[in-house]
């Protein structure tokens, strides 16, 4: 390695902000994560910034369900975001929001500057709009039946049964998913970044070396197809940046949102003496790293260094891409309980073992990654607690009991010594490539090593042995020496433990520049006691986490959108008897102030009175209600709302809109009743 200190910029996609952190974003935050702190203990000048990607419909929208402003949602889920990331041990310099004065001069000036060189078109176009919600409608928004196969409840952009893609125009009896209305269509004017302005400069970008080989290949199709100018603008009412002098008009969410790195590190830059211009200028001499997963590799390899050109900024030095994260070999389900959250998986495990599992399956390469529960619990149960902690567990309490936790003044084997610190050099390597399974590879088979070290001698039989106290206190100390140098190798993906590890033995580890402090042993140095590192993973854990899971994905199901969605996967009869439906009389309907879509009930549920915000404003006048009966989920735990706290849920069935009806009882039901 060079002893020329590299000024580095990282960054990670940035989360959508309207919802938890799952495992499937966190392979990337991890695999980034790893790969700065390995750069910062080798003493390289790495920052690490990230955000919330805080715009769009999607947000405006689900802040529009929980009763609440765009930017009350934005900040509360910035709140999470910021305690999950925290909790799994991501080490960001600076964590901001796209909904920043940063963000919207940096989005302005990047547009002023593409416009003024003739790289902005405008052209009127034909939209889906929703009649009733009175908004253009997004291709995701839009629901129907294939063209292609025939199959229902298929997206405006693509079926997920036969994979076809199409225009929103082309389904066949669509529908809006936000109420349920057949959208129309409507003329707007939009403004387009003319990206073949940028064929050639992106040719010989995307040829270098600053992609993987598989992206560059399968950058060559969109070349062949023809690169497309890509609509940058909205209309209101959209919850974003209004674009300068076009009233109503806003910046498409993915316009602002790669610029959120350079804005969440110009908030970096607001705050300490680092200098904007010299990682961001097109002279800069700093390295600039993106990770993002393969979905959105378009936005990265062509439109973000497209649009960097155009507008007088330096392009990223490489951007790399990995793919996405499966669960016992299939998709993340609610229904089996593997789509887990990260508050989740906290609640029950240690992050490092998902750290830790992480980087012993990752590569390079654009692959998915599998998180098979079973491989997890012994992967991590083996490695980390039988190999690695298990080497300090035998050597420390000799030497804090018969040394006064003093180490020997002497390597027993500086040979073995040598071939750990000298493997370095190729666990480094590993680390830089992003080649992170080699690398576990290498440090487990160094940990097979040191244990076949301490089994040979056995310090246990020589403790017990007359005049041998020379021969124990050096193979302890050998051990505690090798120890010392795998957790070093294992810093980056287990910090927390490295930490523990660095206050027992009183060096450095953690520190920057601790992988070049192992070239010299620890003799006659004192160490502190031994504490307990870690924990083997119970079953009972991993059990419990999946059955959380469950139960969460079954209540975000019944609380999901009311629009004709595919019916879910199978649930056991254990699971739906946890459902407890009740019958309930309405006493009273209210319009809600500033909710478009909500009706607060007064409920009767025999003798005892609920107060539930339902979403049924477009089908039923509140005066219409009073007296009725309907069925109501009776043990939903109370949600706060800006309105007010609802205190369960009324069911409905329908497509949405007008066409939405309260479920009710046959005559003779009486309020309490439980739905069997």
């Amino acid at each position: 390695m060079s002893n020329n200190k590299r000024r580095i910029l990282v960054t990670s996609a940035l989360p959508y902000a309207n919802g938890p952190i799952h495992l499937g974003h966190l392979v990337e935050y991890i695999q980034t994560d790893i790969w700065v702190r390995y750069q910062r203990l080798t003493g390289q000048e790495c920052y690490y910034v990230c955000a919330d990607d805080a715009h769009g419909t999607p947000i405006m929208l689900r802040a529009d369900d929980d009763g609440i402003t765009p930017e009350q949602l934005i900040e509360r889920i910035g709140r999470e975001h910021r305690a999950d990331f925290a909790d799994f041990l991501i080490a960001f310099d600076n964590y901001h929001t796209t909904h920043s004065p940063e963000n919207r001069h940096y989005s302005e000036l990047i547009y002023r500057r593409l416009n003024d060189h003739g790289h902005i078109s405008r052209r009127t176009i034909k939209q889906a709009f929703d009649p009733e919600k009175g908004i253009f409608l997004p291709d995701r928004f839009i629901k129907g039946q294939c063209p292609r196969c025939g199959a229902v409840d298929q997206y405006g952009d693509n079926c997920e049964v036969c994979g076809s893609t199409y225009s929103p125009t082309d389904l066949i009896n669509p529908v809006s998913a936000i109420s349920g209305a057949a959208p129309i269509e409507r003329e707007s004017e939009h403004f387009f970044f003319r990206l073949g302005d940028f064929e050639n400069m992106l040719k010989v970008w995307t040829g270098g070396e600053h992609l993987q080989p598989e992206v560059r290949n399968k950058l060559q199709e969109w070349f062949h197809v023809g690169l497309q100018d890509w609509d940058i603008s909205r209309d209101a009412p959209y919850f974003g940046f209004e674009i300068p002098n076009e009233p109503g008009k806003y910046f498409y969410v993915w316009l602002d949102a790669p610029i959120g790195y350079m804005a969440s590190f110009k908030h970096l830059c607001d705050r300490s003496d680092l200098s904007f211009d010299e990682f961001w200028s097109p002279d800069s001499s700093a390295e600039l790293y993106h990770f993002i997963g393969k979905d959105i590799l378009y936005f990265h390899a062509l439109f973000w260094p497209a649009m960097l050109d155009g507008a007088g900024f330096r392009t990223p030095s490489a951007v790399f891409a990995h793919g996405f994260l499966t669960v016992n070999g299939h998709k993340m389900s609610k229904s089996r309980g593997t789509f887990i959250t990260a508050r989740t998986y906290l609640d029950q495990l240690n992050p490092e073992y998902l750290r830790y599992y992480f980087a012993a399956k990752l590569n390079n390469r654009v692959e998915d990654l599998d998180l098979n529960i079973d491989d997890f619990v012994l992967r991590v149960n083996s490695d980390l607690v039988g190999k690695v902690v298990n080497i300090a567990s035998r050597c420390a309490g000799f030497i804090t009991k018969r040394f006064d936790g003093y180490l020997a003044t002497e390597v027993h084997d500086t040979p073995l010594y040598r071939e750990f610190a000298d493997a370095g050099v190729r666990i480094a390597q590993c680390y830089e490539d992003r080649q992170y399974s080699r690398g576990m590879r290498e440090i487990m088979a160094l940990a097979d090593q040191a244990n076949r070290y301490i089994a040979d001698q056995k310090p246990w039989e020589i403790a017990k042995r007359v005049g041998e106290d020379r021969l124990l206190h050096d193979v302890c100390s050998m051990g505690l020496n090798l120890f010392r140098v795998l957790v070093t190798y294992l810093s980056p993906v287990i910090p927390a433990t490295a930490n523990k590890v660095e206050a027992f033995l009183d060096c450095d580890i953690v520190t920057p520049g601790g992988w070049n402090a192992i070239q010299r042993p620890l003799t006659n140095h004192r160490i502190n006691p031994f504490k307990h590192l870690l924990r083997r993973v119970e079953n009972t854990q991993v059990e419990a986490m999946i059955e959380t899971s469950k139960q969460t994905g079954t209540i975000a199901a019944k609380a999901g959108p009311l629009v004709a969605d595919p019916i879910a996967a199978s649930i056991s009869i254990d699971e739906f008897n946890k459902v407890d439906l009740r019958i309930a009389r309405i006493t009273k309907a209210e319009r809600v102030e500033g909710a478009d879509k909500l009706l607060k009930l007064s409920l009767d549920l025999g003798g005892e009175n609920r107060t539930v915000f339902a979403g049924i404003k477009s089908a039923y006048p509140p005066e219409d209600l009073a007296g009725r009966y309907t069925v109501v989920v009776a043990n939903l735990a109370p949600r706060k709302m800006r309105f007010g706290v609802s205190e369960g849920m009324v069911l409905a069935a329908g497509p949405g809109g007008k066409d939405l009806w309260l479920l009710s009882p046959d005559p003779g039901a009486q309020p309490g009743m439980r739905v069997k």
